[in-house]
């Protein structure tokens, strides 16, 4: 990655350009860089989706943000720079309340995690959500936003200070999963029965693992690999327990449903507002020390969101 000058872009007739003030870092940005990511932008980009500032111009289709207006966006890359832009329907006005750098550490994760809970999964109240990852930035949202559903939450992560701070974000129970015997600790917890839902943004072993420790008729949410390897299902097991295995494709769902954008944000405005979920900013970096910053997110030294800010 080189740290560079480049022409600020004009926005399109339904875009949105943002003076950008703080953008969030993301796993899949590690992913697009190294050419391993579904989506794969040619070569050179800016990566970076996540984003906040303030509208600095708008294409001439724009109708529900102006000039001068604090909004939080999704950007198809280019989050990682001084100006952006983002498609009209995934701009939205930030909160009241919200500072840029947590603004910024809410748009994908918290969409993923709502999408994935209420959409994929139909979590309903009092059942068991196990999250995996939960110290992530997608792991913390799952867990606020199972909590607020009235969800019973077990998280893993993989030290005693992850461990803590999914307690924080509201984790009624905390297992180490680079211990094998979680496995036990989740059927433990549930009183045999097992885990109603798990959102598993890991797969690899945790995939494999989380299979034995699943509820009948339960649903084991694929968000993604971080492990690096892609889990193959053992279809017998699909069958004896009737769960189900549900995927998670967030963006290819609200690029044919685009009206889920903005149902989503009242939905997170509300939770927001209601003191239910809250955007855990754990580390900020400078926008020449993005790649520093990707480095730590691979090397797994972040809890809750790494934010890029440039006021």
């Amino acid at each position: 990655m080189t740290f560079a000058d480049i022409p600020v872009p004009e926005p399109g007739p339904n875009q949105v350009r943002i003076r950008n003030h703080a953008a969030a870092l993301n796993f899949f940005d590690i992913l697009q860089i190294q050419g391993k990511y579904q989506v794969r932008p040619p070569f050179p980009f800016t990566p970076g989706a996540e984003v906040a500032g303030v509208v600095d111009s708008v294409g001439s289709e724009v109708k529900h943000v102006f000039p001068g207006d604090p909004v939080m966006a999704m950007a198809h890359n280019g989050a990682f720079a001084e100006y952006s832009l983002a498609a009209a329907e995934r701009t939205f006005h930030i909160i009241a309340g919200m500072e840029f750098a947590e603004a910024a550490a809410m748009p994908v994760v918290y969409h993923t995690s709502y999408f994935a809970l209420h959409r994929r999964a139909a979590l309903a109240h009092r059942e068991w959500l196990l999250v995996h990852a939960g110290a992530s930035g997608v792991g913390m949202s799952a867990i606020q936003i199972g909590k607020a559903y009235g969800a019973q939450v077990i998280a893993t992560a993989g030290d005693a200070a992850k461990l803590a701070f999914c307690r924080e974000q509201g984790a009624d129970h905390a297992l180490p999963y680079n211990d094998a015997g979680w496995v036990e600790h989740v059927k433990e917890i549930t009183g045999g029965r097992g885990a109603d839902v798990i959102h598993d943004p890991v797969g690899g072993d945790i995939f494999d693992l989380s299979m034995r420790c699943i509820a009948p008729e339960g649903r084991l949410l694929v968000i993604g690999f971080a492990s690096g390897r892609i889990p193959n299902i053992a279809a017998n097991r699909v069958l004896l327990k009737d769960i189900s295995i549900v995927g998670v494709h967030w963006g290819q769902y609200v690029a044919h449903h685009p009206e889920f954008l903005g149902h989503t944000h009242e939905v997170l405005t509300a939770m927001y507002l209601g003191g239910q979920i809250r955007p855990a900013v754990g580390k900020t970096f400078r926008l020449d020390e993005v790649p520093a910053g990707l480095r730590e997110l691979t090397e797994r030294k972040i809890m809750g969101k790494a934010v890029v800010v440039m006021e």
